[in-house]
């Protein structure tokens, strides 16, 4: 009879509550275990109890309503306030971050006796978590710059409040402006710039020429090839360096563009994904190979500055791009026929592959393009943008540093034509 009364439903949501106002409580007690007994607002005793009152509160809500626990916070509101106020005067410090945890453990107390044990106990976990993260989420505010707070922002206005509102339905000429779509697709490829940027910056000041081109990649190989050609141009010693990062750069472009078409029409990459690996993975072994016959003189740490991480007006122009180029494919195989495709990738290439791929990649998935055209075109547009980059690297950064290039980006392209054409035989 005695045990069957103790394993009354109350008690697993007391023992949680408890639970809850020791877990908090034992991270501010060693938060300020420096301090002397009786300076401290509250400390391992007080948040256990403030734990388990809430606990002993949430049972009483069915009998009494929710008022028991409304006077609770208020009352420990006030009282926390003037404890507040008084420590802050005699110490100078304005941190409220223990009086917020002390409320916050009273409600998950009274949430895990009555309501969900184990969200409660999540929760408690997780601001114990960020409570004692202070010093590493301060030092990550200490290392963000301005320009990266506002770009990280501005993707989510991009993806949270723009994206959920856009139409998922063709519309304009052709039926070729889905909203919805074409706006996933800059969200994507603007996250990937971002992170890129991130990855530069998280690696420090001396992370090399190598990690420059291979985290700028991800952001965008043909700005990553030209800042690696004009400091291959002004500093001839690191010229070997530099090519490697040129070389990883255009390697990890071609792994970019396998996620693309792996969200957009994953179907391509059955055909056209065995090229874009054996490409980049190609370049990246030529980067490594270049980078380990580098001297330890000419591997002196010279930084570069990280890939500047996209804005707005970056991505509003990507997007009118995009737009234009998912009307130009349908117009241009309608009025030119598979040529009218070819010409276009072609052209569009030059200046950028990410618009022309995910146009061709669309209209794949739609029905518009049979396998092999869509697979030539984005041949052609991926061919066409290693030569503007090979230019670049001819005009900027000189003979030595564009010959290195030329080479790679030729044995690259080659085992990607090989196994390009060993995947189109072998559908057929």
């Amino acid at each position: 009879m005695i045990e069957s009364s103790f394993l009354t439903p109350e008690v697993p949501g007391l023992i949680a509550a408890l639970a809850i106002g020791l877990l908090i409580g034992l991270e501010r007690g060693w938060h300020d275990r420096e301090l002397p007994e009786g300076s401290r607002v509250a400390g391992l005793r007080t948040f256990t109890l403030t734990g388990l009152l809430g606990g002993v509160l949430g049972h009483l809500q069915p009998n009494f309503g929710p008022w028991p626990l409304v006077a609770a916070v208020l009352g420990l509101s006030l009282l926390l306030t003037v404890s507040y106020a008084h420590t802050a005067k005699l110490s100078g410090n304005l941190s409220a971050t223990t009086t917020i945890a002390m409320l916050l453990t009273l409600v998950l107390g009274a949430y895990a006796s009555h309501g969900n044990i184990t969200l409660a106990l999540t929760a408690a976990v997780i601001v114990a978590v960020f409570l004692d993260l202070k010093p590493t989420l301060h030092g990550w505010l200490r290392l963000i710059e301005h320009r990266e707070l506002t770009a990280s922002l501005q993707l989510l206005v991009l993806s949270v409040v723009i994206l959920p509102y856009l139409p998922n339905t063709g519309l304009g000429p052709f039926n070729a402006l889905n909203p919805y779509e074409l706006w996933w697709a800059v969200i994507l490829i603007a996250g990937l710039s971002l992170a890129g940027h991130f990855a530069m910056r998280i690696t420090g000041s001396e992370r090399g020429i190598f990690w420059t081109g291979l985290l700028g990649g991800l952001a965008s190989s043909t700005a990553a090839t030209v800042a690696l050609a004009r400091y291959a141009h002004q500093h001839p010693m690191m010229i070997n360096a530099a090519i490697s990062g040129a070389l990883a750069a255009c390697g990890v472009m071609f792994f970019r563009m396998a996620i693309l078409i792996g969200v957009i029409e994953p179907p391509l990459l059955s055909t056209f994904g065995a090229g874009l690996m054996v490409a980049g993975i190609v370049l990246l072994g030529m980067a490594l190979w270049k980078q380990h016959h580098i001297s330890n003189t000419t591997h002196s740490d010279h930084s570069m500055q990280a890939m500047a991480p996209f804005d707005l007006g970056t991505a509003f122009g990507f997007a009118a791009f995009l737009a234009i180029t998912a009307v130009l494919v349908p117009a241009a195989k309608q009025w030119l026929g598979t040529s009218g495709i070819f010409v276009l990738s072609t052209i569009s290439g030059l200046a950028d592959v990410d618009a022309i791929l995910v146009s061709l990649a669309r209209q794949h998935s739609t029905g518009g393009l049979t396998t092999n055209v869509a697979t030539v075109a984005l041949g052609l547009a991926t061919l066409s943008n290693m030569v503007s980059k090979a230019t670049i690297a001819w005009t900027t950064g000189g003979v030595q540093f564009s010959k290195a290039i030329i080479i790679g980006y030729t044995v690259a392209m080659v085992c990607a034509g090989i196994s390009l054409g060993l995947s189109l035989q072998l559908m057929s």
